[in-house]
C-alpha cells in the first residue's frame, strides 16, 4: 500500500503529491487527513496524507520511501477541509500547502516539531468496590474519604493538602481511583440565561429564513444599528441546533467577541471561540472541541470560517461590510467567498450542508447590496431600532469655520455638549480613527520630517511611551529632542486618539476617561476589561479608534463625537467615500441604544460632501444611488471586478523594469479586460522593498486566470523580486 502525501515545503515546484510506501504497521492506523513525517532528500519533513491506495506496481513500490511515523492519531484534515483547500488554492493562486496550513492552528500545522499537548487535571473519587465501614482509616484519611463522599470527585492537588501520604496509601490499596479529565485552556462564563422575544418586525424576518432554513439561500439582513439582528441570529441558531446541525457566526473585531459571547452564552452552553487574541494552546483546545463534536456553536473572526463543524445548518457574518473579513496575506482569501463555498460544497455522498448564509449589515457593501437588487441575495430589512427608539440625532460641525476658536481639536460645541452630558450622569463616546498621539514631527525651523528608514513614512509620535513608530513595519525609535539638522526643536502635527485623551484631561476636569485602540489592547483580555469597565460605567468618557465602532451595545451612551470624519475620505482609494460612510454610520449607531435619546456630532472640513450629508439624514439608499453612479463611469466593483499586481523588490530598478515586462505580456495576451498601470504603491517603500502596481478590471476571471497564473509561477522561487496577486483586494 502506498499513500500521496503533501509535504510542508512552500515551493511552486513542490506543490504538488509525492509518493511514499506504508508499512504493515501503519496501515491499520493511517487515514487521509493525518499528518505523517516524511524522508525527502536530506531533509525530514511533515506532510499530509492526501490519498492512500494499493499499488499494483510491486517494482515501483520497492524502489519507494517508506513513511517515517504518523503524528496524529484521527485526521486533522476532513473531506471537507481537503475540499476547500484546493478552491482556495485555485482562487487566490496560493500553494496547495499554504491554504492547508492556513485552516489550522499553530500546533496543528504541517511543521518539523508539534510539542502542543492537551493539559489534562487528576480528579480522585472513591472505588467502592473496594471500601467498606469495617477497614480503619486513620484520621487523615477519614477526613479525605468524607470530603470525596461529599463531593463524589476532588482534584488531586485538593486531597494532598490533606495528606500526600494518604491519599498515596488510599490509591495503592485502590480504595481510591484516578481520573484524568481534560483541562481546556480557554473556558468560557456562563452567564444568567435570559429570554428574550422577537418584536413583529424581526419574527417577519426570521419567518423568511425559517422557510429556507434547510436550503443553500444568502440573506442579506439590512437593518439598522440597534435593530436586534443579533436576536434574529440567535433565534435561527436555536432552531438549526434543534434540528441536530451546527452553526457558524463571524464577527469582524476581537473587540466584538466579548459582548456578543456573554450575549450568547447567556441563551447557549455549547459554544466555542476561535479569534487571534487566543493563545496558541487555548486555539488547539477550541479547535479539537469543535472536531470532536463537543460544540455546536463556532464564533470567531475572519478564520473562525475553517471551524471543523459537521453537519452546518447555518453561516452567520455579522457587520458583512467589514474589510477585516479579507484576509491581507497569503492566502489572500475573503471569508464571505469561503462561506459560500461552503454552502454549496459536494460531499462524496453526494449530500450538501444546504445551509443558509445571512450576511447582517447597518451598511453593507455595494457589492452586496446590488446582488440584492439583482436578487442573487434574498433582501430582508430592518428598518427601525429593538426598541422602538428613534435613530440619533446628527449635527455636523464645519471645522472651516470652527477651528480657529476651538480648543485645540475640539469645537466649542462639543465640549458643551460633553459637559452636558456628563451633568446628566450619561456617557460619551469620542470616536477618531488615528492612533497615537501625532501623526508626525517637524523641525519647526529647517522642515527636516522624522520618517521610518525601512519605509520612507513619517512616524507617529506615542507620548506615553515617548517612543516614533512606524504602523507598517514596527520600526520604533526614542523621540529626539532637537532636529538633526538644525538643533531647533520639533513640533508635532496631527492628532491620534492618545492625544485626544490629554487634551480631554485638561478641558473636563471630571472626566473619567478609558481609551481603546491598538495600543490600549495589546495584553490578553484587555478588549473585554475595557468594555466590561466602560458598559459598569466606572469610566463616562470612551476614546477609540474603528474598533469601537460596531457592535458594541452600551445603554447609557448618549452622546457619540467624530473628532475628525475626514480622515479616510481622501484616501486614495475607490473605497473611500464607502468606508467614511459606513464608519460614520456604525460608530453614530452606538448613541441612544438604551431608553434615552441619542445624539451626534461630527467635525469635519468637508460638510458638503455626499458621505457626510448622507450619513446626517440615515440615508443609505441616498448614497448607495450616489456612490453607484460614481463607480459605473469609473469601472469599479460592483460593475468590474479587480485584481491588483504588485511587484516588490529591494532594487529599485529591478522592481521597475520588472512591473513594465509583467505589463507588457498582460497587454499582450488579455485583450478584452482593463489593464492600467504600472504605477506606484500608495506606500511606495515598504519594509526596505521597493513597490509597484498593476490593475486589472475584469468581468470574466477565465480571461485572466491562466495568465496570472503563469506570472506566479514564473517569479514564485525568484529570490530578489516578489509578485503578490490579489483578488478584490482592499
Amino acid at each position: 500500500m502506498v499513500c500521496e502525501c503533501l509535504v510542508e515545503l512552500e515551493h511552486v515546484f513542490i506543490d504538488k503529491t509525492f509518493t511514499y510506501k506504508i508499512n504493515k504497521e501503519q496501515l491499520p492506523l493511517l487515514k487521509v487527513g493525518m499528518r505523517v513525517v516524511v524522508p525527502f532528500g536530506k531533509q525530514t519533513l511533515e506532510g499530509f496524507v492526501l490519498k492512500i491506495y494499493e499499488n499494483k506496481d510491486v517494482s515501483l513500490e520497492n524502489k519507494l520511501k517508506e513513511i517515517i511515523s504518523i503524528v496524529d492519531t484521527y485526521p486533522i484534515l476532513n473531506e471537507e477541509l481537503l475540499t476547500l483547500g484546493k478552491y482556495i488554492s485555485k482562487t487566490t493562486l496560493c500553494s496547495l500547502m499554504t491554504s492547508y496550513q492556513a485552516m489550522l492552528p499553530k500546533a496543528l500545522k504541517a511543521k518539523k516539531k508539534v510539542n502542543m499537548t492537551p493539559k489534562y487535571d487528576t480528579y480522585i473519587c472513591i472505588n467502592y468496590g473496594m471500601y467498606n465501614n469495617d477497614i480503619k482509616f486513620n484520621a487523615s484519611q477519614e477526613k479525605i474519604l468524607e470530603l470525596l463522599k461529599e463531593n463524589k470527585k476532588v482534584k488531586k492537588e485538593v486531597l494532598n493538602k490533606i495528606s500526600v501520604s494518604s491519599v498515596n496509601t488510599l490509591l495503592k490499596k485502590n480504595i481510591l481511583l484516578e481520573e484524568k479529565e481534560e483541562n481546556y485552556r480557554y473556558n468560557l462564563i456562563n452567564e444568567e440565561k435570559i429570554k428574550f422575544n422577537l418584536n413583529e418586525e424581526q419574527q417577519k424576518v426570521y419567518k423568511e429564513i425559517f422557510n429556507s432554513i434547510n436550503t443553500n439561500e444568502t440573506f442579506l439582513l439590512y437593518g439598522v444599528t440597534g435593530s436586534g439582528k443579533t436576536n434574529v441570529y440567535m433565534k435561527v441558531i436555536e432552531d438549526v441546533i434543534k434540528n441536530n446541525k451546527t452553526a457558524i457566526l463571524l464577527v469582524p473585531e476581537i473587540s466584538l467577541t466579548p459582548q456578543i459571547i456573554k450575549r450568547f452564552t447567556s441563551y447557549f452552553s455549547n459554544i466555542a471561540v476561535l479569534h487571534s487574541g487566543l493563545s496558541d494552546g487555548e486555539k488547539y483546545d477550541e479547535w479539537r472541541k469543535i472536531n470532536e463534536g463537543k460544540v455546536k456553536i463556532v464564533i470567531g473572526a475572519r478564520s473562525a470560517i475553517f471551524a471543523p463543524l459537521k453537519n452546518i445548518g447555518v453561516i452567520i457574518i455579522d457587520e458583512e461590510h467589514s474589510q477585516t473579513y479579507k484576509q491581507e496575506n497569503n492566502p489572500r482569501y475573503n471569508a464571505i467567498d469561503i462561506a459560500n463555498f461552503l454552502q454549496h460544497l459536494n460531499y462524496l455522498n453526494s449530500q450538501y450542508h444546504n445551509c443558509p448564509l445571512i450576511l447582517g449589515s447597518a451598511t453593507p457593501s455595494l457589492e452586496s447590496f446590488a446582488r440584492a437588487k439583482k436578487n442573487v441575495y434574498k433582501l430582508l430589512e430592518l428598518k427601525n431600532r429593538y426598541n422602538n427608539n428613534t435613530m440619533p440625532k446628527v449635527e455636523i460641525i464645519d471645522m472651516n469655520k470652527e477651528f480657529k476658536k476651538a480648543s485645540g481639536y475640539f469645537s466649542n460645541t462639543l465640549i458643551d455638549q460633553i459637559k452636558e452630558t456628563l451633568e446628566r450622569k450619561e456617557q460619551v463616546i469620542l470616536f477618531l480613527n488615528r492612533r497615537g498621539y501625532s501623526s508626525f514631527l517637524t523641525c519647526s525651523s529647517c522642515g527636516y520630517v522624522e520618517k521610518c528608514p525601512n519605509c520612507d513614512i513619517s512616524l507617529t509620535y506615542h507620548k506615553s511611551s515617548n517612543m516614533l513608530r512606524c504602523h507598517y513595519c514596527g520600526y520604533a525609535t526614542k523621540r529626539k529632542k532637537l532636529c538633526p539638522k538644525c538643533q531647533e526643536e520639533f513640533k508635532d502635527y496631527g492628532i491620534g486618539t492618545e492625544k485626544v485623551e490629554e487634551e480631554l484631561k485638561s478641558l473636563i476636569k471630571d472626566a473619567k476617561i478609558i481609551r481603546m485602540d491598538v495600543d490600549t489592547t495589546t495584553t490578553k483580555n484587555a478588549h473585554a476589561k475595557i468594555i466590561n469597565s466602560f458598559l459598569e460605567e466606572k469610566y463616562n468618557i470612551l476614546v477609540g479608534t474603528q474598533m469601537i465602532a460596531k457592535g458594541l451595545d452600551f445603554p447609557n451612551v448618549t452622546l457619540v463625537g467624530v473628532l475628525n470624519a475626514d480622515i479616510g475620505l481622501n484616501f486614495p482609494d475607490f473605497r473611500s467615500s464607502e468606508t467614511t460612510f459606513s464608519l460614520l454610520n456604525q460608530v453614530l449607531g452606538r448613541s441612544g441604544r438604551g431608553n434615552k435619546e441619542g445624539k451626534v456630532l461630527i467635525q469635519t472640513f468637508n460638510p458638503e460632501h455626499y458621505a457626510i450629508t448622507y450619513t446626517k439624514n440615515h440615508d443609505y439608499l441616498g448614497f448607495y444611488n450616489e456612490e453607484m453612479k460614481i463607480r459605473k463611469i469609473l469601472k469599479y466593483p460592483p460593475y468590474y471586478y479587480i485584481c491588483s499586481i504588485k511587484i516588490i523588490s529591494k532594487d529599485y530598478n529591478l522592481a521597475s523594469k520588472s512591473s513594465y515586462d509583467v505589463v507588457n505580456y498582460l497587454k499582450q495576451n488579455i485583450k478584452n479586460e482593463i489593464i492600467l498601470g504600472p504605477s506606484v504603491c500608495n506606500v511606495f517603500k515598504l519594509n526596505n522593498n521597493y513597490r509597484f502596481q498593476i490593475i486589472i478590471k475584469y468581468k470574466d476571471i477565465n480571461n485572466i486566470l491562466e495568465y496570472l497564473t503563469n506570472i506566479e509561477h514564473h517569479y514564485f522561487n525568484k529570490k530578489d523580486i516578489k509578485v503578490e496577486i490579489d483578488f478584490n483586494p482592499l
